[in-house]
């Protein structure tokens, strides 16, 4: 019996404004200032916009002092406005496409400058944000979603629309290796083929290795998916195929059971001369080329005759590429340190050592006698690790951070005791408000 179909959504009109956006702020939009009645004064963050241009906005979001919004129409372009890729999607995956990459690299650089200055910190040199000039097809991993149209009974690959619920269907993004996409549609048309439902289906995860190695996860909501067969899976340009069921309860695509594997379920890649391998869906770097260039800068500030402590090491590809000298890598994640120990034990590294903790459940090892290596979340560090760092002295601290903002904050704390050596900004994710920063800093011979 056909499965009842649900009635189109409705949705209520978005109110609009028109706008002049004032500058660039720190989580990526332009800010301008509202002039119409209740609203006067307020200020709204707008996806889709630049300094300088007058804007139609679509307001999504407003608050008691704030409103959000994507712009709906340009009246007055930027000189730096160039043609996004990915028109309908841009602002889904990538919202910086509007700008070139020398505008993004200036305004990335300003962002960085920004974020010290507001705890009073001058960075001793000019502020470089590196870029190998490969700003599109550089993502080596891409979650796609699903679109169904409830009209033709037919499936989509999609992102959802920034500010809303809603999604947009795709045929890939520009940002992703060519394969992924080539894997996306192929997928897409077989589950077309074989009418399968956009509502049993969550996610689809495609992963390309730099030997152009592709393996896909579809992400379902029911336990009883059908698995595809061996003729279905070798017709797809895929090395590898998981098939997991996710509770359809939880908004991520969290594993609650695989039900069906084929071929290669994990991938092997070279940072910097060392081999790696990792889960399909594990923790590793988006962009090879622009990650090794950040970790030859960090191999410069490794102290020859001193063991490393790599706190927030994620799978290792720190600790275990830029030293070989002794290594603590620390992590929270079980799974990152179940294949950092795999990868520790294929290197045949004796000398490293994972250990399965927070890194501020783990102060032990933070000595005076260590050169240590910080990379972690957003969040950046924990006020115990910042404390420990303080009281022990070590001579070199190496912050790789992906939010100069928290880096700023916690860098203001450690000044007691440190000064700013070196810094270098790395464009990781091109085309996207999201930077990367590394600060390393040296005690102050008074400390």
């Amino acid at each position: 019996m056909p499965k009842p179909q649900r009635p189109p959504r409705t949705f209520k009109p978005l109110p609009t404004a028109t706008v002049t956006l004032d500058k660039i702020v720190g989580g990526g939009q332009a800010m301008g200032t509202l002039t119409d009645g209740d609203d006067n004064g307020r200020k709204i963050f707008v996806w889709g916009g630049l300094p300088g241009e007058t804007v139609e906005v679509q307001i999504t979001k407003k608050r008691s002092h704030l409103a959000e919004g994507v712009v709906s129409n340009v009246i007055e372009a930027s000189k730096d406005r160039v043609e996004a890729r990915d028109p309908d999607s841009f602002l889904s995956t990538s919202p910086w496409q509007i700008m070139d990459i020398k505008t993004e690299l200036h305004y990335k650089a300003a962002l960085i400058e920004e974020a010290f200055e507001l705890h009073d910190i001058v960075l001793p040199n000019a502020i470089e944000v590196y870029s190998d000039g490969n700003d599109y097809e550089y993502r080596n991993k891409v979650e796609f979603s699903w679109y169904w149209n409830n009209e033709t009974n037919r499936l989509d690959l999609s992102f959802f629309r920034r500010g809303t619920h809603g999604k947009i269907p795709v045929d890939g993004t520009s940002l992703a290796d060519p394969a992924i996409n080539e894997a996306g549609r192929a997928i897409r048309n077989l589950f077309n083929k074989k009418k399968i439902s956009g509502y049993d289906l969550k996610t689809l995860l495609i992963r390309t290795n730099e030997l152009g190695d592709v393996i896909a996860q579809c992400y379902v909501k029911k336990a009883d998916f059908a698995p595809l067969s061996e003729e279905e899976l070798k017709s797809l340009p895929i090395a590898g195929f998981e098939v997991i069921f996710s509770n359809p309860k939880s908004p991520a695509s969290v594993i609650t059971e695989r039900l069906q594997q084929w071929g290669d379920t994990a991938l092997t890649d070279t940072i910097s001369g060392v081999d790696f391998t990792y889960a399909t869906e594990g923790f590793f770097q988006i962009n090879l080329p622009v990650y090794e260039q950040s970790l030859l800068d960090i191999r410069k500030w490794v102290a020859a005759d001193l063991p490393v402590v790599d706190l927030y090491s994620g799978v290792g590809t720190i600790g275990l590429t830029v030293t070989e000298n002794p290594v603590t890598l620390v992590e929270l994640n079980p799974s990152a340190v179940g294949e950092m120990r795999r990868n520790i034990e294929s290197l045949g590294r004796t000398n490293a050592t994972a250990v399965l903790a927070a890194s501020e459940q783990a102060l032990d090892y933070i000595t005076g006698d260590a050169t240590i290596i910080v990379d972690p979340p957003r969040a950046g560090l924990h006020q115990d690790v910042v404390t420990r760092l303080l009281a022990e002295k070590p001579e070199r601290i190496i912050y790789l951070s992906c939010n100069p903002v928290t880096q700023a904050r916690d860098i203001a704390l450690l000044a007691a005791g440190y000064g700013i050596e070196s810094h270098r900004g790395y464009n990781f994710f091109p085309h996207t408000p999201h930077i990367e920063h590394l600060v390393v800093l040296t005690r102050l011979a008074t400390a």
